[in-house]
């Protein structure tokens, strides 16, 4: 009797808690249960902490990719596949994935239950929920079946068989849900100018990074015209920034001898371009040594990697039309315009408060994290930097500092990956609360500037 009292009281407090609230507890729980399985002797080859295996639960859980351990050295078959899965759960969404069998199993789902997922994916409202969970499933399964096949084509030849095949897989799944574990100490170093693999990878990425409500606008609609104002904010977005990074990449790094001067033709170095400006939003594979890339290019990977892709996606960041938003506002305030214009919508005062919301949020976690984490590291400042902003982007690419952090400092980047993926996704529910004031008061003035 009396363990199904605590039973009793523990669903009821459970029950309690703000969607928001209960869906941290649920991604925790997982990190917690990731990190349990890969200490397991069968899941690794000996010598690793628990800090090592929760490190690298949380980084597969939340899709970031920084790591402390080499993934396909110390972890075993078991260990590797326990971490696929791990990314698979992350990106797609915990709770979207359990909806989702639940549904195929005619499961009917109750108001708690639309309540959790409206937040794991992001969303305002409860409309088509369950056609955008089955969105997310038909082109992550799909897009992932048919990279793993591609990539199978190079890996296959170099490895064999059966590594060629799992690397082949891993690096699918890794590369759809940004996660960015790779199985190879030096990621895809490798493949620099590889094709395939520089078409791919990119491509995986970039779809898992649109937002499955933007492929759900593209799959239904398939009409520029009847694109909800979300979907081209983030196609017009992703482009630009696309090339931002890709020709501003080649200008920076183009006769550094540790990264595009390495090659001595410029297709070579194109190529190379091309990967390193798309990786950013928040994929985290690099094939070269990013930790020689000059400072002028750290410092625009790393806003590349707090901008992130899109909402409802498997990536992180403050998100494009996150952005997109804040340079409309910026743009409409020199112009002396109360409401934001764009593709013939307008967006009014509601949403500059949610974006600047949400900035000034992610700017408190980045510099707080940057500043306790040189706290008990004496490395360089840019590199501490570098990593923060690759944690809370979700990135996972990494100058090399990560591995040499104490305990305190890999909890902080373990924190930040965590705000950085849930985040966001906790601050939407207050942004999508509204409450009407109840006592007003006169204006008041301030002056700014």
């Amino acid at each position: 009797m009396a363990f199904v009292g605590i039973r009793s009281g523990l669903r009821w407090r459970v029950l309690k808690l703000s969607p928001p609230a209960l869906l941290a507890s649920f991604y925790l729980v997982l990190v917690v249960l990731g990190g349990v399985f890969l200490h397991l002797p069968f899941a690794n080859t000996g010598g690793l902490t628990v800090m090592d295996t929760l490190f690298t639960s949380m980084s597969a859980v939340t899709v970031t990719g920084l790591t402390v351990v080499d993934t396909g050295g110390d972890y075993t078959l078991a260990g590797q596949a326990g971490i696929l899965v791990l990314m698979q759960l992350g990106g797609l969404g915990l709770v979207t994935f359990a909806v989702f069998v639940l549904a195929s199993l005619g499961v009917q789902l109750g108001l708690g239950q639309r309540l959790i997922l409206r937040e794991d994916l992001n969303q305002s409202s409860f409309g088509d929920l369950m056609q955008l969970v089955k969105t997310v499933f038909v082109v992550a399964l799909g897009c992932e079946a048919v990279g793993a096949i591609l990539l199978a084509i190079v890996f296959v030849p170099d490895h064999g068989w059966g590594p060629g095949l799992w690397a082949a897989v891993f690096h699918a799944v890794s590369a759809f849900n940004n996660a960015g574990f790779s199985l190879w100490s030096e990621s895809l170093v490798d493949y620099a100018t590889d094709p395939v693999v520089n078409i791919v990878v990119p491509m995986l990425f970039i779809i898992g990074g649109l937002g499955f409500v933007v492929l759900n606008d593209i799959r239904r609609k398939r009409s520029w015209r009847r694109f909800t104002l979300h979907s081209k904010i983030m196609l017009v977005m992703s482009l630009v920034l696309i090339f931002y990074g890709w020709a501003t990449f080649a200008i920076l790094e183009w006769t550094n001898p540790g990264t595009l001067g390495a090659y001595d033709d410029a297709v070579s170095r194109l190529v190379v371009s091309w990967f390193q400006a798309v990786t950013p939003r928040t994929a985290g594979f690099n094939t070269i040594d990013t930790g020689e890339i000059r400072d002028s290019t750290a410092l625009m990977t790393m806003t590349l990697m707090l901008v992130g892709a899109g909402s409802t996606s498997t990536a992180g960041g403050i998100k494009v039309t996150t952005f997109a938003v804040l340079i409309l506002a910026t743009l409409a305030f020199f112009r002396r315009e109360s409401e934001l214009h764009l593709f013939r919508r307008s967006l009014g005062v509601d949403e500059v408060m949610k974006v600047l919301a949400l900035t000034v949020v992610s700017m408190l976690i980045v510099l707080s994290a940057i500043f306790f984490v040189s706290i008990t590291h004496d490395g360089s400042f840019l590199s501490l930097a570098f990593e923060i902003c690759s944690a809370f982007g979700t990135v996972g690419l990494t100058m090399g500092a990560t591995p040499e952090l104490d305990t305190f400092g890999r909890l902080v980047v373990m924190t930040v990956m965590f705000l950085g993926r849930v985040g966001p996704l906790t601050l939407g529910f207050f942004i999508a609360t509204h409450s009407a004031a109840r006592v007003r008061y006169p204006p008041g003035r301030i002056f700014l500037g």
